[in-house]
């Protein structure tokens, strides 16, 4: 692998690593138990590539917000959970085209599946507002690392990190 490659892969897994601590440590201060739904919202907003990186997770947070709108709004009209997950897939897809969301419908689709989906004798609309908001926190902190990562100065800071003298000679 050549250093591009290794450095670019190394900022993307510091990124998801970060993503990990910020979602648990904010979950231990603030005793919130149902994390995956943030974590993976996290992880969807992130991207392995720097050079469109902010972006694309701007572009990945419009497509969630899309995708969670579509899933709460219909699980609300009724509850077919095999119609009403058919029809706000289709319409999040349609929405994402509309809106040249392309390169994240599969985001926006995730959104809406976590959105709609519930536990058996959860009320739907408790379910649905939850994940709302860990999907909109999730994608949150996926901007605010995003924004960490591929910021002037913490380039400048990583390029003389990774470029010290003492580190011989690589």
């Amino acid at each position: 692998m050549d250093k591009q490659r290794i450095k670019r892969l190394l900022i993307y897994a510091a990124k998801c690593v970060t993503g990990v601590v910020l979602v648990l440590g904010l979950s231990w201060i603030t005793d919130y138990k149902d994390i995956i739904w943030v974590l993976i919202s996290v992880m969807l907003v992130l991207s392995p590539d720097g050079s469109d990186a902010v972006t694309l997770a701007v572009t990945r947070i419009k497509a969630n917000v899309v995708g969670g709108i579509s899933g709460f709004l219909l699980i609300l009209i009724h509850p077919n959970m095999l119609l009403m997950m058919c029809t706000a897939v289709f319409i999040t897809v349609v929405i994402c085209n509309l809106l040249n969301l392309e390169a994240a419908t599969r985001t926006a689709l995730a959104a809406t599946i976590i959105v709609m989906t519930h536990e058996a004798g959860a009320h739907i609309w408790d379910t649905a507002v939850a994940r709302v908001i860990a999907v909109l926190a999730g994608c949150l902190l996926g901007l605010v690392i995003t924004f960490l990562f591929h910021n002037k100065y913490t380039k400048q800071t990583a390029e003389i990190i990774l470029t010290r003298p003492d580190r011989g000679g690589e």
